[in-house]
């Protein structure tokens, strides 16, 4: 059977596509249920990863999903290195001055899974410090570029109150990858008055409001899959 893994992945919209088209799909994050749960071709893992233990965590990931994975796709946290929480960095540092480092060591399990594989992998970030801590990113889009995906009737299907329709709004989004992955052609939507008010309503620190603002854009998420499926 052919797999997909998606690391630091709650919501699960990336995978949906390539759910929808038989692979089976394996979604880590800590905020998961403890252990394995499977919903048909979905399967969540709960599991947290700690930045020194990356090489062991490959090791498991490898033993959890065995043969066939021809694709992953990471979501690492970006509260320790986006450039908007700037103002916070050298608080942070005095607490823990490896914070930036460990951040970016996690950023780079994405990269580490995907070359154990042997298969397409990229990871996505706002504009961060991975930029100078690991690597310059190879790509970069707005997810406005991609809402022509979706159809011209469109609401989200999780958070509607808070995501526009087919992805209408504007944030830099920077994609890191490796192995072949081919980052997709645009099909860009209008956005109303070129900027995006939803982060008027996802200013808090709250989980739900970390998850809502990470949610992968659904155009993109299918666009990816369509240029990188086999």
């Amino acid at each position: 059977m052919k797999k997909a893994i998606f690391l630091y992945d709650y919501t699960g919209i990336m995978a949906k596509p390539w759910i929808e088209d038989g692979y089976e799909c394996w979604c880590f994050d800590g905020q998961h249920k403890p252990g394995i749960e499977r919903d048909g071709l979905h399967v969540k893992v709960g599991m947290w990863f700690d930045a020194y233990r990356t090489a062991e965590h490959v090791e498991q990931i490898k033993n959890i999903v065995g043969d066939g994975v021809c694709f992953v796709f990471g979501f690492p946290e970006c509260t320790d290195m986006a450039v908007s929480g700037a103002a916070h960095f050298a608080k942070k540092e005095k607490e823990n001055p490896a914070f930036q480092a460990e951040a970016c060591e996690l950023a780079r399990l994405v990269m580490y899974v995907g070359d154990a594989f042997g298969c397409k992998w990229s990871a996505e970030n706002p504009v961060s410090v991975l930029s100078t801590l690991w690597r310059k990113p190879d790509h970069s889009f707005h997810p406005y570029e991609y809402g022509g995906y979706l159809p011209s009737v469109d609401e989200h299907p999780q958070y509607p109150e808070y995501i526009k329709p087919r992805d209408a709004y504007p944030k830099k989004t920077c994609i890191w990858s490796g192995n072949g992955f081919v980052m997709p052609g645009k099909k860009v939507v209008y956005v109303d008055h070129g900027y995006s008010d939803q982060h008027k309503k996802l200013g808090g620190k709250s989980l739900k409001t970390k998850n809502i603002r990470s949610a992968t854009p659904r155009g993109f998420a299918k666009a990816v899959f369509l240029a990188n499926k086999e």
